[in-house]
């Protein structure tokens, strides 16, 4: 894993850029402040960290907390030309001046109930005179001869030179212009993320056991495919939507997060076998307990995965819990952690259960203050 890191920007997870940025995103929404407020932001990291679904997770923060719908316009900078930014140039009624056509993707609804975000992303990867003609976009918030409306928050993303993708140097006048925050792997704010999103419980059991998986990205290494958290959420997908025996789409794993990193993920996952009827444990059936460490991962994740699925139901959570007892302290800590993640508040819920709280009082220290 390459741990290069950018020098006097700081260096934060997904999870904790959502908090701060939605958070202060929404403040100013609503105290009625101007957006520009806050200066444009650049998110830097490697390829595939999560820096696209970081935006698309602030705006989902933003709606939850101002009530105001977020319309975010993803503009791929690295397939435009200066001009693409401009309009296309047209003559006035008379014929005598040169006027410029809006381009569709600046055609933003400025009412008063919408929150717009402008997402640049590969800003770093676009040639310099693209990024010239970002300046204006980020300080000035106009494109040419059209202002964005004042409903309109500006973020950039890109790879930095030490990643080796295509990148070019950000002249310093722009760079002057933005807040920049280092997006870093991190796999606690991920996993709060893949719960909360349904991932494949056999993706969220397998990293839970093998942390160093998540991010596989290594700048000095030629290899076209790697763990990213970006291509972890390819694979459940395919998981999910296509078979969910890795057996029988190997190469299709193989094919995305590498062939090194699916043969571990098809040999951890035949722990699966050992594990209990998950449905059994939550109708208050007590089966034997999985005693080897990766089939508890195992058995944590794919009882959240159930948990969230049935998760009004809450006599069947109160189950779960009692068998959770059964466990190593350590991993029933871990089974509490995921459902608190189930969806925002959760843990209230939680807290009305006497399984719940029993388990609390007597292994809570096994928390480590995560609750």
């Amino acid at each position: 894993m390459n741990d290069v890191k950018s020098a006097n920007i700081p260096s934060i997870s997904v999870g904790k850029a959502v908090e701060i940025l939605s958070q202060a995103y929404s403040t100013v929404v609503q105290n009625n402040l101007p957006v520009k407020t806050m200066p444009s932001v650049m998110l830097w990291g490697a390829p595939g960290v999560g820096k696209s679904q970081a935006v698309r997770q602030i705006a989902k923060e933003i709606e939850a907390n101002t009530g105001k719908e977020v319309k975010v316009t993803d503009v791929r900078l690295l397939l435009f030309n200066p001009i693409d930014l401009r309009g296309i140039p047209t003559s006035n009624a008379d014929k005598t001046l040169a006027v410029w056509l809006k381009p569709q993707i600046f055609q933003m609804d400025s009412s008063n109930n919408i929150v717009n975000i402008l997402f640049l992303d590969e800003i770093s990867s676009a040639p310099q005179s693209v990024q010239a003609a970002a300046y204006q976009i980020t300080l000035d918030r106009v494109v040419g001869e059209h202002k964005l409306p004042d409903n309109c928050i500006v973020i950039a993303a890109g790879n930095r030179i030490t990643d080796k993708s295509i990148a070019y140097k950000m002249p310093k006048a722009l760079a002057n212009r933005l807040m920049h925050i280092e997006i870093e792997g991190n796999f606690d704010s991920w996993k709060k993320w893949a719960i909360k999103s349904g991932v494949n419980d056999k993706v969220i059991g397998f990293l839970s056991f093998r942390q160093n998986y998540l991010m596989g990205f290594d700048s000095s290494s030629n290899d076209l495919t790697y763990p990213t958290p970006r291509t972890w959420e390819i694979v459940s997908n395919i998981l999910n939507a296509i078979d969910d025996d890795i057996d029988n789409i190997y190469l299709l794993i193989a094919g995305v997060i590498g062939i090194g990193a699916a043969a571990e993920f098809r040999t951890w996952s035949k722990v699966y076998k050992e594990l209990p009827v998950i449905e059994d444990i939550f109708n208050g059936k007590m089966p034997a307990l999985p005693q080897n460490t990766d089939a508890l991962y195992a058995l944590t994740a794919a009882m959240t995965a159930y948990a969230r699925e049935h998760k009004d139901e809450m006599s069947r959570i109160a189950n779960s819990i009692r068998f959770a007892d059964k466990m190593p302290p350590d991993f029933g800590a871990v089974l509490m952690k995921g459902y608190m993640c189930i969806e925002e508040d959760y843990k209230k819920r939680l807290m009305s259960i006497p399984e719940f709280a029993k388990w609390l009082s007597s292994k809570g220290s096994f928390m480590n203050g995560a609750f």
